[in-house]
């Protein structure tokens, strides 16, 4: 049955009486807010409740929610298309915006759209089960103008093949996702690290079944050693750690220029042309921290050395 403010604005259409109810007399000024988190929690148990209801209870129940979000998103339209065009209304609308539940209802209704920062984590968040299950995580440190900046945690922090999974994986959601940011750079880790296991293939290309090719056999790529290797038009450096490979684009991140008369000394390279250092087990630049190399995902099978070029 409706409850009383239903019947009430019934009776209010029916009876077309012009009289406006103060909005404030209801207003009690004594009376503690009640938190987001509180009001959440509530629908959240309630949500919980309706689960072990017999299906045509929960499907009334839903359609009758469904029904009270559409009345209500309608009024609030309607109320600030009212108020936009008088003087102040607009400040007052965006302080109003600011208290925590009010921007969350304006967000679920769609009157207010998610800011770009909000997109963005949305976006981060597509990848973050994926991370979850090498043990890492991501988090979004900061977004201004058309740059984002993510750092890696856990697993991720520090992990080889984190310069992959940085490329192929949160560059890639971000930048395809939220068209608007056009770099995305990755801040420095925790340095915690994430347990014993390392993963030498980054976990965005380690379920892939197609697209891996054939470089070299692992006896062609003698241990400390680093290879210049041509393939599908592609210049690229392979280089071995012990049973561990890794691939990088035959391009200095300065100015794009190949590193084929680079100077390899204790798994480091040095660009002959501009003097820029680079880690060859993870791509880290050490001269301007906040480039790297453009990784590759390197796979060994039996004693067959495997890539998968990125784009």
């Amino acid at each position: 049955m409706p409850g009383a403010w239903w019947a009430a604005c019934f009776s209010l259409t029916s009876t077309g009486t012009s009289s406006t109810p103060d909005p404030m007399s209801e207003a009690d000024p004594q009376r503690p807010e009640p938190t987001l988190s509180r009001l959440l929690g509530d629908l959240t148990a309630l949500e919980a409740l309706a689960e072990n209801w017999e299906e045509g209870a929960r499907n009334g129940a839903q359609a009758r929610a469904a029904a009270l979000d559409a009345l209500n998103a309608e009024a609030f339209r309607r109320l600030i298309r009212s108020l936009r065009e008088l003087p102040g209304a607009a400040e007052a609308l965006r302080q109003a915006a600011a208290d925590e539940v009010v921007y969350c209802v304006l967000r679920r209704h769609g009157i207010l759209k998610a800011s770009l920062f909000e997109r963005v984590d949305a976006a981060l968040a597509t990848v973050r089960p994926t991370l979850a299950g090498h043990g890492g995580d991501a988090e979004l440190v900061e977004v201004s103008g058309d740059k984002a900046v993510v750092r890696f945690l856990g697993a991720c922090d520090g992990c080889p093949a984190s310069a992959l999974t940085f490329y192929a994986g949160v560059k890639k959601a971000i930048t395809e996702q939220v068209p608007e940011i056009r770099e995305v750079k990755q801040a420095k880790g925790l340095g915690g690290g994430g347990g014993d296991t390392v993963h030498f293939t980054s976990p965005f290309a380690a379920h892939e079944h197609e697209g891996w090719l054939h470089a070299l056999q692992l006896t062609e790529l003698p241990d400390g050693t680093t290879s210049v290797l041509e393939l599908e038009g592609r210049s690229l450096l392979l280089s071995r750690f012990g049973d561990k490979v890794t691939c990088f684009e035959n391009a200095c991140a300065h100015l794009g220029m190949p590193m084929d008369q680079a100077e390899i000394a204790d798994g480091f390279i040095t660009c002959p042309h501009h003097g820029f250092r680079y880690a060859l087990e993870s791509g880290e630049c050490l001269t301007a921290p906040e480039v790297q190399l453009q990784p590759h995902a390197v796979r060994v099978r039996g004693d067959a050395i495997e890539l998968r070029l990125t784009r």
